[in-house]
């Protein structure tokens, strides 16, 4: 089955009209030599080995934006595969629909030298036709983002027939109906983060003045939040479930503390978990009683009628 992916042509789409003259897609972030033959089947391989080589050639990045940056390098060199569908923003409000036809290519000395080819279909999609779910991810900060699951309703607005899926499947929520008001419970605690009572003693993360904190990509699957204390010595993975979560959650924010541990944090940092959803339940309280460092927040959601 092909996948989705929305990839940016350069920062703010600056190569947008070289790419779609040239029939390209493609990254730099500096790494200036041929990763022919260097391109392992498994995107933590590659990070492993090229981390600490982003790390000499900037100095001044840390880990986790050394991470995102490898990440995105191989997720567009290897990780798209032929036929896969790409989604990249023009600079007008538009977004152009491109299929991977080649595999890797290293342009020497030309922009974005790490490339694929690409073969332009006519569609284009207008930001304003998706639905707010797509809209925030295809509009998420990075070179690139996985958006398969919505594979539906981008097939539809390209000239499929299948609608959208609205409806979550996440086996970590035993209530997903209770989701119908709450989709855009991530992007409104994002939006509101210094309002809440996290967001008093943590920060989203940062990366060059860009929030790259949410949905922050591992091995195990997408952080919602990564945040770090406002000292720096904390990092925090916020885990939200929408509606009541199931204690399945609590081994999950585990790996995913464990990734932020071995792979992200500086040394003398430790990390800590949240879970935030709607309810919980005697199995998750019990859980999380042995898990000190992971803490449980409710969310609650207020919805008025006012008469004029």
């Amino acid at each position: 089955m092909k996948n989705f992916y929305r990839v940016m042509l350069g920062k703010k789409s600056r190569f947008a009209e070289e790419c779609l003259a040239g029939n390209f897609i493609g990254t730099d972030f500096g790494m200036d030599q041929d990763l022919t033959g260097k391109l392992p089947e498994e995107w933590r391989k590659f990070n492993h080995e090229f981390i600490p080589t982003f790390l000499v050639k900037n100095p001044d990045k840390t880990k986790i934006g050394a991470g995102l940056a490898c990440g995105a390098l191989w997720t567009v060199s290897k990780g798209i595969l032929k036929n896969d569908i790409v989604l990249c923003p023009d600079g007008s409000g538009r977004y152009r629909v491109g299929e991977i036809i080649g595999d890797y290519t290293y342009a020497h000395g030309d922009i974005l030298p790490h490339r694929r080819a690409v073969r332009w279909l006519s569609q284009t999609i207008d930001r304003s036709d998706m639905s707010s779910p797509l809209q925030n991810s295809t509009g998420s900060i990075g070179t690139v983002s996985n958006v398969s699951k919505y594979r539906e309703e981008i097939e539809k607005l390209i000239g499929g027939i299948a609608p959208p899926v609205l409806i979550s499947t996440d086996e970590t929520v035993e209530d997903p109906s209770a989701f119908a008001m709450e989709k855009h419970l991530e992007d409104f605690l994002v939006q509101n983060w210094s309002q809440t009572d996290l967001g008093r003693e943590f920060d989203i993360y940062e990366e060059d003045g860009e929030r790259v904190g949410q949905q922050y990509a591992t091995d195990t699957g997408p952080l919602d939040i990564l945040a770090i204390s406002k000292d720096k010595k904390t990092l925090l993975i916020v885990e939200l479930k929408k509606g009541r979560a199931s204690d399945v959650v609590v081994g999950q924010t585990l790996r995913y503390m464990g990734y932020v541990q071995e792979e992200l944090a500086e040394e003398g940092q430790n990390v800590r978990g949240v879970i935030i959803a709607l309810e919980d339940d005697q199995r998750i309280r019990r859980a999380l009683k042995m898990v000190p460092s992971i803490a449980f927040y409710r969310y609650q959601i207020s919805f008025k009628l006012m008469k004029v």
